[in-house]
């Protein structure tokens, strides 16, 4: 790759990337960094060779039009792959110099990018804009975490839904229930100071029961866990060095070492792009949305072009289906 991952820019991406050759050479210099192709088929390394096209206008398909697709072959288990297959790449039919635009949208957005947007910039179908978000939100959850979060850690939590003033007086105290309410979701965030962010949405109520597992996963045990005052930090709270909490009813919001500012400043991100970007975001897809923030809170010291870069490259061994 001529363009190094930190001034890889939308602009540098248009131009020198709009070309669909140019775009497989890219994608193969970020999943493949040491040129040697990995055969998506059989797992081999290194054995596979790039097969050229028979004629100079380039590879055609089937039904005789050109393609810029780079196809390889392995030499191993004899079958022919690009570096798309196994990706969620694979299957689409939308020009991969298009993908690679949205991708950095997507990752640049700070308030991320609405499937509308990404429909009237990339001149693709709505549906198509809808699937490639989702796609891409698949790419960048990552891998699980194998270390636990240390240090200062805050935990909080906050609800995604309908606001409770848009229901009639008379079914509103019927369908609060708690700290949220029926047609709302929790989000759960565990947040270690000047580190990472780990969220997960909780399709039940928010409990002590069920907070315990989540932080018993994500936290050390000699961590020292920040949360306000909600009772269902109090038993699991006593598992790690120590515990100590703010409580907002009484508009304590910082006490020495003690707040949940960063959570929430993380939550206020969340829900301005929800309201503002997306409008509405389903209980189904929720979880896409909160790991497409994570991600970008997780890579904040990167540039925009090396958290492209970075998305590309999770984008291996992940297929996407809709019905």
């Amino acid at each position: 790759m001529d363009i190094e991952p930190r001034d890889l820019t939308l602009a540098t991406l248009a131009q020198h990337f709009s070309d669909e050759g140019a775009a497989y050479t890219f994608v193969e210099s970020i999943r493949w960094p040491d040129g040697e192709p990995i055969c998506p088929h059989c797992g081999v390394i290194g054995h596979a060779y790039f097969l050229q096209p028979k004629n100079e206008e380039g590879r055609k398909t089937r039904t005789g039009k050109v393609s810029a697709r780079r196809v390889w072959k392995c030499g191993a288990c004899r079958k022919q792959f690009s570096v798309l297959v196994g990706t969620i790449f694979e299957g689409s039919k939308i020009p991969l110099f298009k993908w690679l635009l949205a991708f950095h949208m997507i990752a640049a957005a700070k308030n991320g990018v609405a499937a509308f947007e990404l429909h009237r910039t990339l001149k693709i179908s709505t549906e198509s804009a809808w699937f490639m978000a989702h796609r891409i939100r698949y790419a960048l959850e990552g891998e699980t975490p194998t270390e636990p979060l240390s240090g200062t850690v805050e935990a909080d939590e906050t609800y995604i839904g309908g606001s409770a003033k848009n229901i009639h007086a008379r079914q509103r105290k019927e369908r609060i229930v708690g700290r949220g309410m029926v047609d709302k979701t929790a989000v759960v965030s565990l947040v270690q100071r000047g580190g990472d962010v780990r969220s997960q949405v909780m399709h039940e109520t928010v409990t002590g029961s069920t907070l315990a597992p989540v932080l018993r996963k994500q936290i050390a045990a000699d961590a020292h866990l920040m949360t306000d005052t909600f009772g269902g930090y109090a038993q699991i709270g006593k598992e790690f060095a120590s515990h100590q909490t703010v409580n907002h009813s009484k508009d304590e919001y910082v006490r020495g070492n003690a707040y949940t500012n960063t959570a929430e400043g993380y939550f206020s991100q969340l829900k301005r792009s929800i309201d503002g970007t997306h409008h509405h975001v389903s209980k189904h897809h929720l979880h896409r949305y909160v790991s497409e923030f994570d991600y970008r809170y997780n890579s904040r010291k990167g540039t925009d072009g090396e958290r492209t870069v970075q998305a590309i490259r999770q984008t291996a061994g992940k297929r996407l289906r809709y019905t």
